[in-house]
């Protein structure tokens, strides 16, 4: 039947690097921008699920027993996979904790590069807006936030065309989700699900002319309207 394994629950199989990327910080530091952070934090949650998956495909977490009840080796599941993929979890968990920290600090430094170039242009930028409304501080609001999702269809007589959506416009901001945590717009379509029949505030971006237009509205998710879903209207992520 095998010798008994005391610490057979301890991940002490190799699992190979971490990352395939080396992170600096944010890309004044001449490292990688707070984009590439972004898109390195979903893949890592991308890897975390699979090696959850695989977890879950043996019927066992991180937390169950590998042994008997007398110390030795299960013989019904695949107890080195089961080890190596713990290990490549607790690993993948603590490359994860400092991404988010390096994330924190470098939105941090982010906003406060914005403010100061929104201070520093203060003066040209009240001229301009006398003249062309909000498109005197797109530069300023595009920083603090990015647009994350395109319209790609819009339905007439639609909440999304009553709401002043135009296929094109760019999705800066859906109610409290923005380029930082939509997850592949999945949080916007819990918002209108969550929201249906009370405003939601739309931030968007219209490329008007040669230029872009920062526009602010407000969206009344409903059924009922003479179309399928709540907006009528389709996303495509950018």
């Amino acid at each position: 039947m095998g010798l008994p394994m005391d610490d057979i629950h301890t991940p002490t199989v190799a699992s190979g690097p971490t990352s395939t990327h080396t992170f600096k910080g944010t890309n004044n530091e001449g490292g990688s921008t707070l984009f590439d952070l972004i898109a390195e934090k979903t893949r890592l949650e991308e890897e975390l699920k699979a090696l959850s998956g695989v977890l879950d495909s043996h019927g066992v977490n991180m937390d169950t027993s590998l042994t008997t009840f007398d110390g030795y080796p299960r013989d019904d599941i695949d107890v080195a996979q089961i080890r190596t993929t713990r290990a490549r979890i607790i690993r993948l968990r603590n490359d994860y904790k400092g991404l988010m920290s390096r994330i924190e600090d470098g939105l941090h430094s982010h906003h406060a590069q914005a403010r100061n170039l929104a201070a520093m242009q203060s003066g040209s930028a009240s001229a301009q807006n006398s003249a062309s409304g909000t498109s005197g501080m797109a530069s300023s609001s595009s920083t603090l936030e990015a647009p994350f999702a395109r319209v790609n269809r819009l339905v007439e007589g639609s909440p999304a065309e009553d709401a002043g959506l135009r296929v094109g416009d760019k999705i800066r901001r859906f109610g409290n989700v923005d380029w930082m945590n939509h997850e592949k717009l999945s949080k916007v379509a819990e918002t209108v699900q969550s929201n249906e029949g009370r405003n939601i505030i739309v931030k968007i971006q219209r490329t008007v002319g040669a230029g872009n237009q920062e526009l602010q509205l407000q969206l009344v998710p409903r059924r009922n309207w003479g179309g399928r879903g709540l907006l009528g209207c389709h996303l495509l992520p950018l």
